[in-house]
């Protein structure tokens, strides 16, 4: 039998996500699904996220999402984008009867109406009004094509790992996590700009390890001012982004979980540039860790870069408003300046123990 995932935890016996979840597994049960999270006790971390995706064929979210649960949704999205072929053909379903998923997909919007996501998310991420709008969903998906994430495999480059040591003068590593995808001129002068800083500051430059847009002018501004530069990638957004010239250190990685994860375990300190919904997923990931107190994450600042946009308002404003929504707007710093980034990273630079390739 097929095999249905749900997001959400039951809180509490009298918790009135209990009976929602309840009418849910009668229906999905009728309907001939297997369930897993079922009592919503499961926890998802960047090592098993992938397996749980592997193993399930359609994904269920509740309303009243936890950063957690809007985290596991972002994931899913970017794995459409990125033609994950652990993903084709299974139909994510967000049951939003109360609205309380707007705010996350009030983010997605903006930055489709910016550029960084080209797709509709609407396509790839189904909206429920009631617990009976699922199962006509989900046969609906199940008899249609996937939606076409409008993306090219364009690199038959073959990736290797490669290590060499960082520099004795080296401060300490900013992971920095943008948009592969924005062309225009500004926003790629940004990155090259901050890659160049770091370099001049001695700051190692820690990235997704892509060609294209900002992610590929980072590491372009940091090895062009002599900067040692890292960065971690997957075999099938190789083929859609390409590597970047100059790169120091090469952590190949089979997913974007354990991307993430290699890429914040040699970092002091992240820097959230213009990007689309990969970033807005990298920086969830931070902040999950951040509230679980992980050791990953300590005296680890997080600036996010908010660029000035030309009608007053910033790139970012409406995830710092999802981020202030959930009281985790105070775990970043938000600037509006890129000169501001360098002098708000600086002092948590201490020794990092590097992770072997």
């Amino acid at each position: 039998m097929p095999i249905i995932r749900l997001s959400g935890t039951v809180l509490h016996d009298q918790d009135p996500a209990r009976e929602l979840r309840a009418d849910l597994l009668a229906l999905l049960f009728r309907a001939g699904w297997n369930i897993f999270n079922s009592n919503g006790d499961q926890r998802i971390t960047l090592g098993n996220i992938e397996g749980k995706i592997i193993e399930s064929n359609a994904f269920l979210f509740t309303p009243q999402p936890s950063l957690e649960d809007m985290f596991k949704a972002i994931s899913v999205f970017v794995g459409y984008q990125t033609l994950d072929p652990n993903l084709r053909a299974k139909p994510t379903i967000i049951l939003n009867g109360d609205s309380s998923w707007d705010s996350f997909f009030s983010v997605l919007s903006q930055l489709q109406r910016l550029g960084t996501i080209k797709q509709n998310h609407e396509d790839f991420l189904l909206k429920a009004a009631s617990t009976h709008d699922v199962l006509p969903l989900l046969k609906k998906a199940g008899e249609q094509a996937p939606p076409d994430a409008g993306r090219e495999r364009c690199y038959s480059e073959k990736a290797r790992p490669f290590e060499s040591p960082a520099p004795a003068e080296l401060l300490g590593n900013v992971c920095v996590f943008c948009s592969a995808s924005i062309h225009e001129a500004g926003y790629l002068q940004d990155g090259y700009d901050l890659g160049r800083l770091l370099a001049e500051n001695q700051l190692g430059c820690v990235s997704g390890a892509g060609k294209s847009g900002i992610m590929g002018t980072v590491v372009q501004g940091s090895v062009e001012a002599g900067g040692w530069t890292a960065g971690s990638n997957v075999p099938h957004i190789i083929e859609l982004e390409g590597l970047p010239e100059g790169l120091s250190t090469f952590w190949l990685r089979p997913d974007i979980y354990t991307r993430m994860e290699v890429m914040i375990q040699n970092s002091h300190a992240f820097v959230i540039m213009p990007g689309g919904s990969g970033t807005m997923q990298e920086l969830l990931a931070l902040l999950i860790f951040r509230s679980q107190n992980d050791p990953l994450m300590e005296n680890k600042p997080i600036v996010i870069y908010n660029r000035p946009l030309p009608d007053g308002t910033g790139f970012w404003d409406s995830l710092v408003a999802l981020l202030d929504s959930h009281g985790r707007r105070d775990s970043c710093l938000v600037v509006s300046d890129i000169e501001e980034i360098i002098p708000s990273l600086l002092p948590a630079m201490t020794p990092l123990e590097t992770v072997a390739s």
